[in-house]
C-alpha cells in the first residue's frame, strides 16, 4: 500500500518544510522542463501543508519558493502572478517586512519577463525602501534565519537592478547582501550569492565595453573570474545539482563564461561548448554570456565563421525573449563586430554604433534618475505608512490597538461576505500573580509571548488586538461558533504548553460569541466578556462559547454599564 503523502507531510516539522522547499527551488532552477514541473508539484504540496498549519512566516517562505520556481520557466511565469499577489498581501497583513520586500523584488523580475521596465523600476524602488532602515530581527524566526531571508531579499533586488542595467546600485545592494551572508549564510547561500555577483560583474563589463570603457570592462571580467575561483569551495557543499568530481565552472555556465571573458583562448572552447549543449535549461542571460565568451575564444583560435554561427544561433533562439534587453544588445553588437569581412566595423557603422551607444547610455542615466526619484518617493511613503501603523498599533505587543479594532469590526459588520462573525475576549489566568511575584518588565515579557502565540496559532484571516491590560479581542470572520471554539481551543492548548520560563504559568480563559444581525459591537463584546467569566468560573484554561441571550447572573459588574463594555486600561 502506498503511503499517503499528505499524511506524511503532516508529521514533519516546519523547518523541514522550508528546508525541502529551498532544496526544490535550487534543483528546479537548473532542471529540464519536465524536472521543473515535478519539483513545482512537490513544492505546491508543501505550500498546501504550510497553509493548513497557518504559521505566517512558513506560509510566506513557501509562497516565495513556489513563485520563484515558476519565474525560472518562461512557460510558467503567468502561474507565478497569483502566488506573487498572495505573497505580497500575506506579508503586508502579517507585518513581514523582509519577505514583503522580496515580494516586490520578485514582482520586479516578473515585470521584466513581461517586458515592462517601468513597472520593474517601481517594484524595486518599493522593495529597497522597505530595507533602508536597520531592521530589528524577527525573534520568532531566529537571527540566523532572519539574516538569510534579508540576504535573499537583497540579492533578488540586486538581480532586478542588474537586469535593468543599474549596475552601481546593484553592486551596493549585493555588497549589503554579502555582509549578511558572511555572518549567517550556509554554503548554498554563499554559493548563490557569489554566482549572482559574478553574473552582475560580467553584465557590467559588457555594458562598459559598448561605450568604449575597455579598461574598466576588463577589470570587471577579472573580478568575475576571481569570484568564479572563490565559489568552488562553497559550491561543493551547496544544494545545486552537480557532478562531484567536476569543478563548478564546468557545470555552471556563468562561471565558465567568467573565466573565458577574462582570458579568451582555445582552452575554454570545449568547456563552453559542453555547457552550451548539455544545460538545456539555461536562462537567457546565461545563454548570452556563454555565447559571447565562446565566440571570443573561437575568434582567438581563428574560427571566426564558427563564432558568427554561435552568436547568430543564440540571437535567433532568443528572438521572442524580452527579459534581458541590455545583454541582447551586447549579443547583437558582438555579432555585428564579427560580420565585417575585415574583422572590424566600417567607419560609417562605427560612427553609427558610437552615436547609438551614447544615446543608450544617456537613457540608462535617465533610468537611474527615475529609480532614484521613485526610491525617494517610496521611502517617504514607507515612513508615512510606518507612522500610520504606529498610531494603530499597541507598542508593547505589536498587535493592533483599540482604534484599529473598532475600524476592523465596523468593516466586518458591514460586509455580508464575512458573515458569520465570531467575537472572542481573551483574558490571562494568573497574570496578576506574575506582576506580584515578578517585575512589571517580566509581566510585559509574558504579554508579548502570549500575544505572539495568539498570532501564530490563529487562522490567517483572524484579527487580533490588545484591548487593555491582559485582555485581547479576536475577530473570526466566516467562522461559526463551533468553528471559532475549535480554533480558539488550539490557542488555549498552545499557551498551556509554553515553557514555564516564557509563560510564567499563565493560561487563557476565552469567551466567544457569534454576532447577531444588527447587534451593536459593544453588546457583542459584553456577551463575550460574560462568556469569558464563565470560563474562569469553570477553572480557567478553557474556551466558553455562549449562543443564547445574556442573562443577568452572567453579567460582570465591571463589564456592562447600560450596554457599554468598558475594557481595563492598557499599561
Amino acid at each position: 500500500m502506498r503511503e499517503d503523502p499528505a499524511a506524511t507531510l503532516s508529521e514533519v516539522s516546519d523547518a523541514w518544510l522550508v528546508g525541502r522547499a529551498r532544496e526544490l527551488n535550487a534543483a528546479g532552477q537548473h532542471s529540464e522542463p519536465s524536472g521543473q514541473h515535478t519539483t513545482i508539484r512537490e513544492a505546491d504540496n508543501l505550500l498546501l501543508e504550510a497553509q493548513r498549519r497557518g504559521e505566517p512566516r512558513i506560509v510566506a517562505q513557501l509562497l516565495r519558493h513556489c513563485a520563484s520556481m515558476r519565474l525560472a520557466n518562461i512557460e510558467l511565469t503567468d502561474e507565478a502572478d497569483p502566488l506573487l499577489d498572495e505573497l505580497l498581501n500575506h506579508t503586508r497583513r502579517h507585518g513581514l517586512e523582509v519577505l514583503q520586500a522580496d515580494a516586490h523584488a520578485l514582482r520586479g523580475k516578473r515585470a521584466l519577463l513581461g517586458g515592462s521596465e517601468d513597472n520593474a523600476l517601481t517594484e524595486v524602488a518599493r522593495g529597497l525602501a522597505m530595507l533602508d532602515d536597520e531592521l530589528a530581527p524577527d525573534r520568532a524566526l531566529g537571527r540566523r534565519s532572519w539574516e538569510r531571508l534579508l540576504a535573499t531579499s537583497l540579492i533578488d533586488l540586486g538581480l532586478v537592478l542588474t537586469q535593468l542595467g543599474v549596475y552601481e546600485m546593484a553592486d551596493e545592494v549585493m555588497a549589503r547582501a554579502h555582509q549578511r551572508i558572511r555572518e549567517s549564510g550556509g554554503p548554498h547561500e554563499i554559493a548563490v550569492h557569489m554566482i549572482n555577483r559574478c553574473r552582475m560583474q560580467l553584465a557590467w563589463g559588457l555594458r562598459l565595453e559598448r561605450v568604449g570603457h575597455t579598461e574598466e570592462a576588463a577589470s570587471q571580467f577579472s573580478t568575475a573570474s576571481a569570484i568564479a575561483v572563490a565559489v568552488e569551495a562553497p559550491w561543493r557543499e551547496s544544494l545545486f545539482p552537480r557532478v562531484s568530481n567536476r569543478s563548478a565552472s564546468e557545470q555552471m555556465p556563468v562561471l565558465g563564461a567568467a573565466h573565458a571573458l577574462d582570458s579568451p583562448g582555445a582552452e575554454n572552447i570545449p568547456k563552453l561548448e559542453e555547457l552550451r549543449h548539455v544545460d538545456r535549461s539555461m536562462h537567457p542571460r546565461e545563454q548570452i554570456l556563454v555565447a559571447i565568451a565562446l565566440a571570443r575564444c573561437l575568434v582567438r583560435s581563428d574560427h571566426r565563421d564558427e563564432a558568427i554561427r554561435v552568436l547568430s544561433e543564440t540571437l535567433n533562439n532568443l528572438m521572442s525573449d524580452t527579459s534581458e534587453q541590455t545583454l541582447r544588445i551586447s549579443l547583437a553588437r558582438e555579432l555585428a563586430m564579427l560580420n565585417d569581412s575585415h574583422g572590424r566595423p566600417r567607419d560609417s557603422l562605427r560612427t553609427y554604433a558610437t552615436e547609438l551607444e551614447t544615446e543608450l547610455w544617456a537613457m540608462r542615466e535617465a533610468r537611474v534618475s527615475t529609480l532614484v526619484t521613485r526610491l525617494e518617493n517610496s521611502r517617504l511613503s514607507h515612513k508615512h505608512d510606518a507612522i500610520t501603523r504606529q498610531a494603530r498599533e499597541d507598542p508593547l505587543t505589536g498587535l493592533c490597538n483599540r482604534r484599529a479594532l473598532d475600524d476592523r469590526l465596523e468593516t466586518l459588520l458591514n460586509s455580508a461576505s464575512e458573515q458569520p462573525l465570531a467575537v472572542a475576549l481573551v483574558d490571562l489566568d494568573g497574570f496578576k500573580g506574575v506582576n506580584d511575584r515578578c517585575s512589571h518588565a517580566e509581566g510585559d515579557d509574558v504579554l508579548r509571548t502570549v500575544a505572539r502565540t495568539l498570532r501564530e496559532t490563529l487562522r490567517t484571516d483572524d484579527f487580533l488586538a490588545r484591548y487593555g491590560g491582559d485582555e485581547f479581542v479576536v475577530l473570526l470572520p466566516g467562522a461559526t461558533l463551533d468553528a471559532a471554539e475549535a480554533a480558539l481551543s488550539r490557542t488555549v492548548t498552545a499557551v498551556d504548553r509554553l515553557p514555564a520560563g516564557l509563560s510564567r504559568g499563565v493560561t487563557l480563559s476565552i469567551g466567544v460569541v457569534s454576532m447577531r444581525p444588527l447587534e451593536p459591537a459593544a453588546q457583542a463584546l459584553a456577551r463575550a466578556d460574560a462568556a469569558m467569566y464563565q470560563a474562569k468560573r469553570n477553572g480557567g484554561n478553557r474556551v466558553s462559547a455562549l449562543s443564547g441571550t445574556l442573562h443577568a447572573e452572567e453579567r460582570h459588574s465591571s463589564a456592562i454599564d447600560q450596554g457599554v463594555w468598558t475594557p481595563p486600561d492598557a499599561r
